[in-house]
């Protein structure tokens, strides 16, 4: 059954393949292979996307026709570090990856300092990019190394955090159970003018059994006791923000900063942005899509296509396919290639995918699904397409029925 479309619009916005193919090059495979297919009339539009975690910066960049930055700043235990940052072309809108600064593996050649960590070279960017007149700034949390609550970024941007005799704090988020005042009156110029856009794609809460200490910060290093200190500290933080004029000016309470959806991503990062600065939590893959523009046409298209290392049931929460399947309109039809497939094709309709299909045939090794990424993808692009002008019953034979992480181009 040929759909009844002379000319459809396809939208190729596939996440990279970890380790394998960038996002722009599993488009660019993707659209190779669609247009194969294609009547000539077909309007192909291609975005590269990400989820906000790696390869967010890349790709709103690629959107921007800019190329990405580079400064000095510090890793998670203040060792000096490269980072790359982006801005547009008129230096008003800055986007920024916190793990380019502060992410884990900078900091995995050495025992992890749960407690010690912080977020001050991700403020480093931050003040370069606002005493250069950027006033709209995206930051993207995922990767983080840190649970300091984003401490590390207002001391960055000029506060100081002081115990009850008026110290200063040590960094990181092992000190904050101490924390007594928070002192803005150092704050960089333009600082209270800018506006955060936060990408987030988790839905935790800042404290408690679900909140950024006890969640993520085993991954951090953190031991149980650790947790204990940076879940209390994170509290006594939440407490103290709350005391603050300007959040009190927005109408926080400490409870209320606790409980926001996704606060609790990047150790906490976005809490200080949050409660003082009004910054806004977005899912990272809607904010990837709205600055490079795929929000403004994906309602429309006819046909989506779209790729990650793994399909699963975490590809629904808060993933590129998860913001697809929401985004796209009535009529829109969806397909998904990866690397492995872990659903199968009636758990795919039910969750609002059209096609889930494996990037090899089952067998390959991960080696050879590495090697031969590309021309995989462009063949599954094509297959895809096919699938659109006559749907068939796909079988057993398109399942990753095991999940094995061996066969698996990571997401």
């Amino acid at each position: 059954m040929v759909p009844a479309i002379d000319n459809p619009v396809v939208v190729i916005a596939p996440d990279s393949f970890k380790g394998s193919l960038t996002a722009a090059d599993a488009a660019a495979a993707l659209e190779r292979g669609a247009r194969e297919m294609l009547p000539e009339s077909a309007t192909v539009l291609t975005f590269p996307m990400a989820d906000g975690g790696e390869g967010s910066l890349d790709a709103v960049l690629a959107a921007w026709l800019q190329p990405a930055l580079t400064m000095t700043t510090v890793d998670a235990i203040g060792r000096e570090r490269e980072a790359s940052y982006g801005l547009d072309g008129e230096g008003r809108r800055a986007i920024i990856e916190a793990a380019q600064s502060n992410g884990l593996p900078y900091v995995s050649d050495v025992p992890l300092q749960a407690l010690r960590a912080d977020s001050y070279g991700v403020g480093l960017i931050a003040a370069r990019l606002i005493e250069g007149g950027a006033r709209d700034v995206t930051l993207f949390l995922g990767g983080s190394a840190t649970t300091d609550g984003g401490t590390g970024i207002l001391r960055a941007l000029g506060a100081r955090f002081l115990d009850a005799e008026g110290n200063e704090l040590a960094p990181g988020g092992g000190a904050l159970p101490s924390l007594s005042t928070i002192d803005l009156s150092g704050l960089i110029a333009g600082a209270l003018e800018t506006q955060w856009r936060i990408a987030v794609d988790v839905t935790n809460p800042l404290v408690g059994e679900q909140g950024a200490a006890h969640v993520f910060g085993p991954q951090k290093g953190a031991s149980a006791s650790d947790v204990v200190v940076l879940d209390a500290g994170l509290a006594r933080l939440a407490e103290v923000l709350a005391e603050t004029q300007l959040a009190v000016e927005r109408g926080f309470s400490a409870a209320g900063i606790c409980a926001l959806p996704g606060i609790g991503a990047g150790g906490g990062m976005a809490a200080p942005l949050v409660a003082l600065f009004g910054a806004e939590l977005v899912p990272g893959a809607q904010l990837v899509a709205d600055a490079i523009g795929l929000s403004k046409v994906v309602a429309s298209a006819d046909i989506i296509l779209t790729g990650e290392g793994r399909f699963d049931s975490q590809s629904l929460d808060g993933k590129v396919v998860d913001y697809l399947r929401g985004a796209k309109g009535p009529s829109g039809w969806l397909a998904v290639i990866a690397g492995s497939v872990g659903m199968s094709p009636s758990e795919a309709k039910a969750a609002g995918i059209d096609v889930a299909l494996p990037l090899g045939s089952g067998i390959e090794s991960r080696k050879e699904l590495f090697q031969l990424a590309a021309p995989l993808l462009e063949a599954r692009g094509a297959h895809a397409i096919a699938e659109w002008f006559e749907p068939t019953d796909l079988d057993a034979e398109f399942r990753d029925e095991e999940g094995d992480d061996d066969t698996t181009l990571g997401n």
